[in-house]
């Protein structure tokens, strides 16, 4: 399913968002201009290791600081390839707007930063051996999904689902989409923990459900901190 529009206005420039997708695009630039082995070294500083903090001993073997905790942030501004870097932007775009609107610039922008950092503790909690980096905006963006349909539960969104090669529009609402798309996250992460092999756990899988997940759950929490839900709000009633 890909999400293509959905019906909340947004009243203000979505300033944070705006910076949030150059930041983003500007790290990736710079990876890509890398040499490999730069983008290597790169990616042991500044992606997340969780071993690194489970292990201090190994993280000074192999040059790393287990005191920096830098990581768990700049992670989530980095990515592995073009597609991964789109599907996050678009997605952070479409539902980060109007939560930016909703919110306001600076608790938007803190909520964006603390929800991103806690997703990858709960990756780093889960994957504690993985030596694997991990890298990429989903945790984050997660939450702002959480946020979307805490704030505005009445919406919809526009999907568009790809039957073989005829593209399928269908509308329903926000929080059906995020409901689906959290289990699926949560099927797909316990799966990886249930019938992984040992040697799959320690590698962290090719997809860090776990810092969506617990990205999902950041969002729903800090919202009701950052931006109390108004039962006025015409948002929050049945369409």
């Amino acid at each position: 399913m890909i999400p293509l529009k959905t019906n909340v206005p947004v009243a203000s420039r979505p300033v944070v968002v705006w910076a949030l997708l150059a930041i983003n695009t500007a790290v990736f630039l710079w990876q890509v201009a890398l040499p490999a082995r730069e983008a290597f070294l790169a990616a042991a500083q500044f992606a997340l290791i969780p071993r690194r903090y489970g292990d201090p001993a190994w993280a000074y073997a192999v040059g790393l600081d287990p005191q920096n905790y830098w990581p768990l942030l700049t992670n989530t501004f980095m990515h592995g390839g073009w597609l991964h870097l789109i599907a996050n932007m678009w997605t952070l775009w479409l539902f980060g707007a109007a939560v930016e609107d909703r919110m306001g610039r600076l608790r938007f922008a803190l909520f964006y930063v603390l929800c991103g950092v806690l997703a990858s503790w709960a990756h780093m909690a889960v994957y504690s051996d993985s030596e694997v980096p991990a890298l990429g905006a989903s945790g984050a963006i997660a939450a702002v999904l959480g946020a979307h349909i805490t704030l505005f539960p009445a919406s919809r969104v526009l999907l568009i689902i790809p039957i073989i090669v005829i593209p399928l529009p269908l509308a329903v609402g926000t929080w059906w989409y995020a409901v689906f798309w959290f289990g699926l996250q949560l099927f797909q992460g316990t799966g990886d923990l249930l019938f992984a092999s040992p040697e799959m756990l320690t590698g962290g899988g090719g997809i860090a459900w776990w810092a969506h997940i617990g990205g999902f759950v950041a969002g729903l929490a800090a919202v009701r901190f950052l931006a109390p839900p108004d039962p006025r709000d015409v948002w929050r009633r049945p369409p």
